[in-house]
C-alpha cells in the first residue's frame, strides 16, 4: 500500500447555495488536494478533527483514498489488479470458454483506467494484450513471455487499491474507459450492458469476501441505461432468389464447395445456429427412405460447438463442446427437415461416406468445420453474387442471417409462434420480440377480419 506522511490541512470551505449550505473539508497529500463535503458544520469539523488527530499521532495516509490508514477498509490493502485476478481464477472452472473471454475483455480497459499513471514505457496495445491474453487467463498466466511478465509486474505495482471504487469520480472514469474504443468512439450498447453485468458479478463477489461494503456501480433514476434492440433488421433477410444464388455459387466452388453448401443449406432450411450445425452427428439425422412418398425428415440437436479460441478452452481446441443454448446440459430439440434439405443431406452423407458417430459437417482434414472457412466463403459469395449496392447493405451480411431468414419464413408461413420457438430453441417472448417486425404476408387477411367487426353508423347516411 502506498502511504505518505506529507499531510497539510486547509480551512473548511463554505458554499452557500440557494437550497442548502455545504461545508467541505480540504486537505493535501504530497501536493494532491482531497475534498469531502458535508451538510452541517458539525459533521465537517468532526471529520476534520479525526484527520488532524491521526496526523498528530504520526499515522500514515493512503495515497489511494486520502484517508488515514486506521480509517481504511480491507479494500485498501488489496490492489484492483490482484483482486481481478482472484475473481477470474475462482470463476474459471465453472464457466464456459466464451464467458472467460468476455470477462477478460471487460476487465482489461477497467484495469488500465485504475492505474496511478498511464504506461509510457510500453505500447498501449501491448499492455492490453498482456492483460487480456495472460493476466486474466488462468491457464496462460504462467506462460507469459519475459516481455509480457515485465508489463504485468508494472501494472501490479501501479494498480490502485480496491478502495478506489469508493470514489465516485474513479467509478465514472472506469466505466467511461470500458465504454470507449481505442479510437475514442463509444462501444455498442450491448457491450455496455455486458460490461455492467460482469462488473456486477465481480462486486457481488467482493461484497461476499467483505472487500467492499456495497456495489459501487451507479443505479436508480440518475443513471442512463444503454438502449439496445433485439429485433432483427428486416434489411438483413434474404429472399428465395437471393439465397438460391448465394448457395449455388458456394456449391460451385472447386474446393469444399459442396460441403459448405450443405452447411449453409442446413442453416437456411432448419434455422439452427452455426455452432449447432457443426456439432450435428450423422446418427442424429433422421431421413426417410429415398423411395418414400413422404420425404420429410428430422434433425435431433443436443450439442453445440461454439468457437471461442484455443486459449480459452480446457482442451486447447478452438471450439468447445457445450449443451444447447439456454437449456440443460443433456436437453435435446427436434427440428423438421423439409424434402429439399433431405435430398441435400442424403447426397452429402453418401458422397462423404459418413456413418453414425461421424460429424455431419467436417473440415477438409476431418474434425470441426472452421469458423474462418465458413465466414470467408460467405463473404466471397456475397461479393460475387450481390450487386455493389446490395453488398453494402445489411442483406445477409452475417452467416447468422440465414437462421433469421428461416425463422421469419416459418412465421410468415403461418407456423404457430410456440412451434417455431420450440424448433428454434427460443422462448416465445424472445422469438416475438426478435421477429415481430419481419412478419408479413398476412396483412390482407387481417384487414378483412377487422372489417368484419363492422363500422359505426354513418350520421350523414342516417339523416341525423
Amino acid at each position: 500500500m502506498d502511504t505518505t506522511y506529507d499531510v497539510k490541512f486547509w480551512k473548511t470551505s463554505v458554499y452557500e447555495g440557494k437550497k442548502k449550505t455545504t461545508y467541505t473539508v480540504r486537505w493535501e497529500l504530497e501536493g494532491k488536494e482531497w475534498r469531502k463535503p458535508f451538510g452541517t458544520v458539525a459533521l465537517a469539523e468532526s471529520f476534520r478533527s479525526g484527520l488532524v488527530s491521526a496526523a498528530r499521532k504520526g499515522e500514515a495516509f493512503s495515497l489511494s483514498t486520502g484517508l488515514p490508514v486506521s480509517h481504511l477498509s480491507r479494500a485498501a490493502g488489496v490492489t484492483w489488479y490482484d483482486f481481478a485476478i482472484q475473481f477470474v481464477d475462482q470463476l474459471w472452472e465453472r464457466t464456459s470458454g466464451n464467458n472467460r473471454k468476455i470477462v477478460a475483455k471487460v476487465l482489461t480497459p477497467v484495469t488500465i483506467a485504475l492505474l496511478r499513471c498511464q504506461p509510457t514505457a510500453f505500447k498501449g496495445v501491448d499492455v492490453r494484450r498482456a492483460l487480456r491474453e495472460y493476466a486474466f487467463n488462468t491457464l496462460r498466466r504462467d506462460q507469459a513471455t519475459p516481455e509480457v511478465a515485465v508489463i504485468l509486474r508494472w501494472v501490479q505495482r501501479n494498480s490502485l487499491a480496491m478502495a478506489a471504487w469508493e470514489d465516485e469520480n474513479i467509478v465514472e472514469t472506469a466505466l467511461r474507459a470500458a465504454g470507449t474504443k481505442l479510437d475514442g468512439t463509444p462501444v455498442a450498447a450491448s457491450s455496455v450492458r455486458r460490461t455492467k453485468r460482469v462488473l456486477n458479478v465481480l462486486f457481488e463477489y467482493a461484497i461476499k469476501k467483505k472487500m467492499l461494503k456495497e456495489n459501487p456501480l451507479p443505479k436508480g433514476k440518475g443513471t442512463t441505461a444503454a438502449k439496445t434492440s433485439s429485433a432483427v433488421d428486416k434489411r438483413s433477410l434474404l429472399n428465395k432468389e437471393q439465397a438460391s444464388k448465394l448457395l449455388g455459387w458456394i456449391y460451385a466452388r472447386p474446393r469444399g464447395g459442396q460441403r459448405l453448401h450443405t452447411f449453409f443449406a442446413t442453416m437456411y432450411y432448419a434455422g439452427a445456429r452455426p455452432e449447432e450445425v457443426v456439432a450435428i452427428d450423422v446418427g442424429d439425422v433422421r431421413l426417410p427412405d429415398a423411395d418414400s412418398d413422404d420425404q420429410w425428415g428430422e434433425l435431433l440437436l443436443h450439442t453445440a460447438h461454439p468457437e471461442v479460441g484455443k486459449q480459452w478452452t480446457n482442451t486447447g481446441e478452438v471450439r468447445e463442446e457445450r449443451g444447447l443454448k439456454g437449456r440443460a446440459a443433456d436437453d435435446t430439440r427436434t427440428v423438421p427437415c423439409r424434402p429439399g434439405l433431405t435430398r441435400i443431406l442424403r447426397a452429402h452423407i453418401e458422397k462423404e461416406g459418413l456413418k453414425p458417430g461421424d460429424l455431419l459437417m467436417q473440415g477438409e482434414k476431418g474434425g470441426d468445420l472452421a469458423g474462418s472457412v465458413i465466414r470467408r466463403a460467405w463473404r466471397r459469395a456475397r461479393k460475387e453474387v450481390l450487386t455493389p449496392y446490395e453488398f453494402g447493405t445489411p442483406l445477409g451480411r452475417r452467416v447468422y442471417d440465414l437462421r433469421h431468414t428461416c425463422l421469419t419464413n416459418w412465421l410468415n408461413a403461418g407456423v404457430p409462434a410456440a412451434t417455431v420457438a420450440e424448433w428454434a430453441g427460443n422462448s416465445v417472448p424472445v422469438l416475438l420480440a426478435t421477429y415481430a417486425r419481419c412478419i408479413d404476408g398476412q396483412l390482407d387477411d387481417l384487414k378483412h377480419r377487422i372489417e368484419e367487426a363492422g363500422e359505426l353508423t354513418d350520421p350523414a347516411a342516417s339523416g341525423a
